[in-house]
């Protein structure tokens, strides 16, 4: 029994969620995003969507809760938005951006400057004596976590000093330096 998967998602104001084909359209104030969905039915009646599977085989048990999840994230990502702030942590660590070009020094001979794709905004805040922060917002979910992966992946926190670029509010294991 799936408890994710068996619980029904209410529609907010202004969302429309369309099926046809086994591809679901989910339209919003902030955009529109589609997916397919085999091997699950999905429902849409009176302003909620239920996610029911065709057996209690292994895989129909397996993408039930996977597929109502990945609905439900179209529905918020329409109506509320998703976004991921990054935080540049060490001396002399900038981050700039004009229009979708992201700008960012992190200590290489060169800058590192990323095109960001036109779905997801992006921002940067530089205030003195805090460290830069890039806030990234889009209504596609996968699309945010994506950019900021690959944004995070130029310069991990490293260990030792938490230096890198990393989550707003994610805790870093620190390591002891050398014991002399």
């Amino acid at each position: 029994m799936s408890r994710i998967g068996n619980n029904p998602i209410t529609l907010p104001a202004g969302v429309t969620v369309e099926v046809k084909d086994s591809i679901v359209t989910v339209k919003g104030k902030l955009g529109e995003l589609s997916q397919e969905f085999s091997e699950v039915e999905v429902n849409v009646e009176d302003g909620s969507v239920s996610v029911v599977r065709p057996s209690d085989s292994k895989e129909h048990r397996a993408k039930h809760g996977l597929y109502r999840a990945l609905i439900a994230n179209m529905v918020k990502g329409v109506s509320q938005g998703w976004n991921k702030d990054l935080e540049l942590v060490g001396v002399g660590y900038r981050a700039s951006n004009q229009g979708q070009k992201l700008d960012l020094a992190l200590g290489f001979s060169h800058n590192i400057i990323l095109d960001i794709a036109p779905e997801v905004k992006v921002e940067t805040i530089s205030e003195k004596g805090k460290n830069p922060i890039i806030k990234l917002t889009s209504h596609d979910k996968q699309l945010v976590g994506q950019v900021a992966a690959k944004i995070r992946s130029f310069r991990k926190p490293e260990p030792y000093k938490g230096k890198g670029i990393k989550f707003v509010g994610e805790q870093l294991r620190r390591k002891a330096g050398k014991s002399a």
